[in-house]
């Protein structure tokens, strides 16, 4: 096939000299003179993710473009560039790997086909020698799904990878052109395990086939201490945002990390979210209820969600409105929503939601805190509640689980993870004298969680359920994280279907 003269999805368009993007063409990729990804851009600290992406990009089996989903500051463009160094350290020549910036001025203006079709000739991709295509910030790009599904069904030699900050962008468009075509990798942000990897303070954690049976073997395994304990403190209050995370590791000033975190993080993921992402997908004219909406529930977080209650703080905002907003910000990852467990779906669906910021930080900086969180006993608590939350809800994104809570009058239990063989409940606390009477009733309610409840907390003693006297085992929160942060790795390999390689040892 000729690409050069093939039109766009949508008919006959221009085509661009090849002096047009040259330039923007050799800025965005230094390998081509330098054989190396700049390590300024490729650090050597890498995620789960970027140890197994460049894996699965070399098997390509079934074919398959991927996409990284996640929120502003998780590291998304860091993983992709680490992904190029990873082909170039198997073999891939540096002309062979094309990274596109589509929301630099100049490549905005130019349909993708075109870019792609100059690269492909200069580069001289075949089927069996493809290009390996980066497209950062894949949605500035016009009709880029309509491109993608040109690309996949007319079988151009491109093997294609790209981010978004929103899945709002990409589940607003055409559906069908990415089915069986392409996957998406979502990438939330740092887990505890990864955290302690990334603050040169690694925990090894055995990992087995499911969640129960790591947390089993994590609590054999791993001792919680009080050095953990304060790892956990920083990262609770900080968020899991690398940026952020490695320039608070040379602050000892615990106030003014977290205000430092809660300055980058209500400009970079809040304020660019409301006034920027989701206008710019969905044609919003509110962006200011928006971003009220999002203030009152951060007020909420860890609550049972009463849209009727909601929308009459809101100043009568409908019930409709209430639910495309909180859509809104779910697809913008900077909340997420756990269904009530009940016995069947259509009460799952009828029964109240429970609201979580995807990560703690996030929801700090939306409320503008301050330090107010240093010093708050019942915020700490519902910061913790979160913090596992948002663990599970990375976890659940990669095994395909169902995440819970349970409430029944005046019991409740926090989380439920739903396994089809070995479920798991857990309640969350910030003592290990914290009630456990939600998860007795739930056993006695649901047998097949009988053994499978946990209470976690900071102090807790390690004490496996099939050894209580209440089968309610006991968990340190430290490794109840750690267990989770292994096991989400592990689930992440499995589905995308590449091991991961190694992870490099510890700086000293």
């Amino acid at each position: 096939m000729n690409y050069l003269e093939h039109m766009s999805p949508h008919g006959p368009t221009w085509s661009p000299k090849p002096s047009d993007h040259r330039q923007v063409f050799q800025e965005q990729n230094p390998w081509w003179q330098e054989g190396r990804v700049p390590t300024v851009l490729a650090p050597a600290a890498e995620r789960p993710l970027a140890r197994c992406l460049y894996r699965r990009l070399l098997h390509d089996a079934p074919r398959r473009f991927q996409l990284i989903l996640g929120p502003r500051r998780v590291g998304k463009t860091t993983v992709m560039y680490q992904t190029v160094q990873h082909l170039l350290d198997s073999g891939c020549p540096p002309r062979r790997l094309l990274w596109l910036r589509l929301d630099h001025p100049l490549l905005m203006l130019q349909p993708l086909g075109e870019l792609v079709r100059a690269a492909i000739d200069g580069s001289g991709a075949t089927a069996e020698s493809p290009l390996y295509l980066f497209l950062d910030e894949l949605t500035y790009a016009a009709d880029w799904d309509l491109w993608l599904k040109t690309f996949y069904d007319e079988a151009w030699p491109v093997r294609l990878t790209g981010t978004s900050s929103s899945t709002a962008a990409l589940r607003n468009r055409r559906v069908e052109s990415g089915v069986g075509r392409w996957e998406e990798q979502y990438l939330a942000p740092y887990l505890f395990g990864e955290f302690l990897d990334l603050a040169g303070h690694p925990v090894s954690v055995p990992v087995e086939s499911s969640l129960a049976r790591t947390l089993e073997a994590a609590a054999r395994a791993v001792d919680a201490d009080a050095t953990l304990a304060g790892f956990r403190r920083r990262f609770l209050l900080t968020g899991g945002f690398p940026e952020i995370l490695l320039g608070s590791a040379s602050q000892t000033d615990e106030e003014s990390a977290l205000l430092q975190s809660q300055r980058i993080l209500r400009s970079d993921a809040v304020e660019r979210a409301i006034y920027k992402d989701i206008p710019q997908a969905f044609g919003l004219e509110s962006p200011m209820l928006l971003e009220r909406l999002l203030y009152t529930l951060a007020g909420q977080v860890t609550g049972v969600l009463s849209p009727t209650t909601l929308s009459q703080t809101l100043g009568g905002m409908s019930q409709p409105t209430f639910d495309r907003y909180l859509a809104y910000l779910e697809r913008a990852f900077l909340v997420f929503t756990v269904p009530n467990y009940s016995g069947t779906e259509a009460s799952r669906q009828r029964r109240g939601r429970k609201l979580y910021f995807v990560d703690s930080a996030v929801r700090n900086a939306a409320l503008q805190r301050g330090i107010a969180p240093l010093h708050d006993a019942a915020e700490m608590g519902v910061l913790t509640e979160n913090l596992v939350a948002g663990h599970l809800h990375a976890l659940s994104q990669q095994s395909a689980v169902r995440l819970y809570h349970w409430r029944d009058r005046n019991d409740e239990v926090d989380l439920i993870y739903d396994h089809p063989e070995e479920p798991l409940a857990i309640e969350i606390g910030l003592s290990h004298t914290h009630h456990r009477a939600g998860l007795q009733r739930f056993m006695e309610r649901c047998p097949r969680f009988h053994g499978r409840c946990y209470l976690a907390a900071p102090s807790a003693p390690t004490l496996l359920p099939g050894d209580a006297h209440d089968h309610v085992g006991t968990i340190p929160l430290d490794v109840l994280l750690l267990a989770v942060s292994a096991q989400t790795a592990r689930e992440l390999a499995l589905r995308i279907g590449a091991p991961p390689a190694a992870p490099p040892p510890a700086s000293t």
